[in-house]
C-alpha cells in the first residue's frame, strides 16, 4: 500500500473521500462522517491504534501482534501482497477516527474461482450505521472501480489466515489466530447489505474426553494404521524447512475441493513458518508417511493469547522472552489442521495423525484443546469432531453480497 496516491493499476484512492451527516440523538445537529483512504504515517497509525481503542476495558480482547499485524493490513512487506492488491481506509466523525477497513483483491483466488470478487477486513467501528456504511461504500466503490462484481469477508487478508466476524460465543478469549470483535458488528455488517455465506465453527474439548477415543473411531484408526502400515511422527526440528514443504504440498492438495480454499504460496508458508517457528512445540505436530512419504500431517499450536494478553500486543524489548519463558505455563490447545492428501481421505488418515498429538499434549500439560476453524458446510469433518466430545464454543460468519 502506498503512502502517496497512485497513478496507476489498480484505480487511485484519491477520490474516494465521502462524506455523510448523521442526526444526533436527541436533537437536531448533524454529525459530518468523513471516509478517505489510509495516506501517510499519521492515518496508519490512527488506523492501527483504533483497534485498542475499542477494546478498553473488555476482558476478552487480546491485542494481536502490532508489527505482524501491520505486515497483514499492508502497511509494510508482506508475501501475500506479491500476488494482491489492497487499499485501507478510516472513518471519522467530528474530526476523531471511528472506524476502518481494508478492501483487498486477491488474485490468487480469482484465478483459482475463475470470478471477480474483492474482499474486506480489518473492519473495526463504533456502534454507529452511518459510520460502517461509509466505510463499506468507500470500500465496494473501489473494488468496483477496479474490475470486482462481488464483495466476502471478513478475512484478515485471507482465508489463510484470520477469518470471519464472531457470532456466538463472547463468553470467552479467542485462542491464538482467532478473531474476536464486539457482538453489534454483525447488525453493522448486514446493514450494509451483506448476507451470510459460510459460517466456522470453533470446537471446544477437555484433553481427558479426548483421550478417552469412541471406540467407533479407535476402530477406523487402528484399521488405517494397519491397512496403509502408516507411520506417525513429529516436525523434525533438524529437517524444519524440508518438513514444512511437506505441509504445503499436503496443505495445497489436501484442500483444492474445500470451500473458499485459496493456494499458499511457498513465500506465505516460508514467512508464516518463520514466524512461528521458535512457538512450534514439535511434539505438538504429526507428518503421517505412508513408505517414508508424507501423506497427512496435522498442526498444534499452543494458545499464546495466554501470554499475549498480558503484552498489548508488543514483542519488544522483552516480549519474546516473556513468550518463550511462559510455554511451558500454557494449558490450552488449538488444534488448527489435519490434512490428508486427497487419495487417503476416506481412510480416516487424519485421524491417525491427531491421535499421535493427544498424548503428547497431555504430558505436555494441556488441559483443553480447540479445533478451529471448522466449516459448517464439512459435515464429515463436525460429526467426527462432536463424536470424540467436543462441543461447539465459537461461532465466525464470513458474508458476501453483490457490488
Amino acid at each position: 500500500m502506498n503512502d502517496t496516491p497512485a497513478s496507476d493499476s489498480p484505480t487511485s484512492s484519491s477520490n474516494f473521500s465521502t462524506t455523510n451527516s448523521s442526526a444526533q440523538t436527541g436533537g437536531t445537529a448533524s454529525h459530518a462522517i468523513q471516509c478517505t483512504p489510509v495516506r501517510g504515517w499519521f492515518d496508519r497509525r490512527a488506523f492501527m491504534k483504533l483497534e485498542r481503542e475499542l477494546y478498553v476495558g473488555d476482558p476478552n480482547w487480546v491485542a494481536p501482534l502490532w508489527s505482524e499485524r501491520k505486515q497483514l493490513c499492508g502497511f509494510g512487506s508482506h508475501p501475500f501482497y506479491n500476488d494482491a492488491e489492497s487499499e485501507a481506509f478510516i472513518a471519522r466523525k467530528n474530526g476523531r477516527v471511528v472506524g476502518r477497513v481494508v478492501a483487498i483483491i486477491n488474485h490468487a483466488h480469482n484465478r483459482h474461482y475463475n470470478e471477480k470478487r474483492g474482499f474486506f477486513g480489518f473492519f473495526e467501528c463504533i456502534d454507529d450505521v452511518d459510520v460502517s456504511r461509509s466505510l463499506f461504500d468507500a470500500a465496494v466503490k473501489w473494488l468496483g472501480q477496479n474490475g470486482m462484481t462481488d464483495v466476502r469477508g471478513p478475512v484478515n487478508p485471507s482465508l489463510n489466515y484470520e477469518i470471519g466476524l464472531l457470532v456466538e460465543g463472547f463468553d470467552s478469549p479467542p485462542t491464538f489466530l482467532i478473531t474476536y470483535n464486539h457482538e453489534y458488528y454483525g447488525r453493522l455488517v448486514e446493514a450494509s447489505g451483506f448476507e451470510q455465506v459460510q459460517d466456522v465453527y470453533c470446537y471446544e474439548a477437555n484433553m481427558d474426553d479426548l483421550a478417552t477415543i469412541d471406540p467407533k473411531l479407535q476402530f477406523v484408526i487402528d484399521e488405517a494404521t494397519r491397512r496403509f502400515k502408516v507411520k506417525c511422527r513429529p516436525i523434525n526440528p533438524k529437517r524444519f524447512d524440508e518438513d514444512v514443504n511437506s505441509f504445503l504440498k499436503i496443505y495445497n492438495e489436501s484442500l483444492q475441493r474445500t470451500w473458499g480454499y485459496v493456494p499458499m504460496s511457498h513465500a506465505e508458508l516460508v514467512h508464516q513458518s518463520k514466524q512461528l517457528k521458535l512457538l512450534i512445540v514439535p511434539e505438538l505436530t504429526s507428518i503421517a508417511e505412508i513408505d517414508g512419504e508424507p501423506v497427512g500431517a496435522g498442526f498444534g499450536l499452543l494458545d499464546f493469547n495466554q501470554i499475549l494478553k498480558t503484552m498489548n500486543g508488543h514483542l519488544l524489548p522483552f516480549g519474546w522472552l516473556k513468550l518463550l519463558r511462559g510455554k511451558k505455563k500454557i494449558d490450552r490447545l488449538r488444534l488448527v489442521s489435519t490434512n490428508v492428501l486427497p487419495k487417503y481421505q476416506s481412510w480416516g488418515l487424519g485421524l491417525v495423525t491427531l491421535a499421535r498429538i493427544l498424548p503428547d499434549a497431555i504430558d505436555y500439560g494441556i488441559h483443553t484443546g480447540e479445533f478451529s476453524w471448522v466449516l459448517e458446510s464439512n459435515r464429515l469433518s463436525r460429526g467426527t469432531i462432536e463424536r470424540g466430545g467436543a462441543r461447539r464454543a465459537k461461532t465466525q460468519r464470513i458474508y458476501d453480497r453483490k457490488i
